[in-house]
């Protein structure tokens, strides 16, 4: 590889900290939020899960792209990450399943990348100041310009460009249920994982009305991951507020979490630096004992914030005690802040979609 023909590229973070490395990718400039993931594997996961829409995303891990891309892999159709920052990219990947290089992937989803910087140093400026907005662009720029358009920045209602937007529906193995998956920006495993466990899936775009879901005679509802602030969206929060009477058995999971949390009357807040990444350790109350976990959030529902009688803290996570999952007592309904469909990996909570399944069967 020849480092030397590279073309420049460069990060600003809204503080003023410049870094300057080699593009890959497509060529142009990107504004939005920068945040790192801790995962040791699962890049082509992230790259495709729309709960990282419009951000730039660091990876830490120091070598991204070993073993190529694969549409099976794939979290969902395409990939709306804004910008992707690695230590080291690798441009000749070994793995008998390989379609393409990262390079290549990136090239054609139109996502800005930039190289070979410090993602150590990056990594710890946002874990000390917290995540900020920054701009990777492979042009020349005027330095308070580019300051005045980054701290300007801002995502507006993430959710409507990564949600469907007109109902899909999926058959399940020897199906049993049928489940009506809310989505608010959904990972393809998510699904899958119903599938596979009988249930039938109507995938149904994120302002959907209560009374649409309920057309579909659902057995269960599945609430989806999604990007942005939860309580962007009233539309979405309505609509669960009129289906918990309906005393449907329901699944939340991340952004999905959140919103069943905000419809009960409770408030979400805004991470530091949020948590994402494939080793983030919860302590399951209930069952007294710890998980390790997939997750990828910049919110949380708020400690304490949830009325009294509608439900109760079930889920902690254990390095700063944030609210990881609900179980409510007004209605058949959990929740969890992080992914127990994880690809790829660690797989220690998908029991929980087990849980579902005979949350369902027990409201027969």
């Amino acid at each position: 590889m020849d480092f030397g023909t590279a073309k420049k590229a460069y990060l600003i973070l809204s503080d003023g900290t410049v870094f300057t490395g080699k593009s890959f990718g497509k060529e142009g400039t990107f504004i939005g939020e920068t945040v790192f993931t801790t995962a040791m594997t699962g890049y082509q996961e992230a790259l495709t899960d729309p709960s990282y829409c419009g951000q730039i995303v660091t990876q830490t891990f120091p070598l991204i792209g070993n073993y190529g891309v694969n549409s099976h892999d794939f979290e969902s159709n395409g990939s709306v990450v804004g910008g992707y920052v690695v230590r080291e990219k690798c441009d000749e990947p070994s793995n008998f399943r390989c379609e393409g290089t990262i390079d290549s992937f990136l090239k054609k989803h139109g996502i800005v990348g930039i190289y070979d910087i410090d993602t150590r140093c990056l990594t710890r400026k946002i874990r000390e100041t917290g995540v900020m907005n920054g701009m990777i662009t492979t042009e020349e720029f005027e330095k308070e310009a580019a300051l005045e358009k980054i701290r300007s920045f801002v995502m507006e209602k993430p959710v409507p460009k990564v949600s469907v937007k007109a109902p899909e529906k999926f058959e399940g193995e020897n199906a049993r249920f049928n489940v009506v998956m809310m989505d608010y920006g959904y990972k393809h495993s998510m699904r899958k994982e119903l599938q596979k466990r009988g249930c039938n899936v109507t995938v149904m775009p994120w302002n959907s009305t209560a009374e649409e879901v309920m057309a579909q005679n659902p057995d269960g509802i599945m609430l989806s991951n999604g990007p942005g602030d939860p309580a962007s969206n009233p539309e979405a929060i309505e609509t669960l507020r009129n289906l918990i009477s309906k005393q449907i058995p329901t699944f939340g999971i991340c952004l999905g979490h959140q919103l069943l949390a905000l419809a009960n009357g409770a408030k979400t807040i805004k991470l530091k630096y949020g948590h994402r990444g494939g080793n983030q350790p919860v302590a399951d109350i209930d069952k007294d004992r710890t998980l390790i976990t997939s997750q990828n959030h910049g919110y949380a529902v708020e400690d304490g914030s949830l009325p009294e009688g509608v439900g109760y803290i079930s889920h902690k996570n254990g390095n700063d005690g944030t609210c990881e999952g609900i179980r409510y007592t007004n209605a058949p309904a959990f929740t969890v802040q992080f992914h127990p469909e994880a690809n790829g990996g660690p797989q220690d909570t998908g029991y929980l979609f087990d849980e579902f399944i005979k949350l369902m069967e027990g409201n027969k």
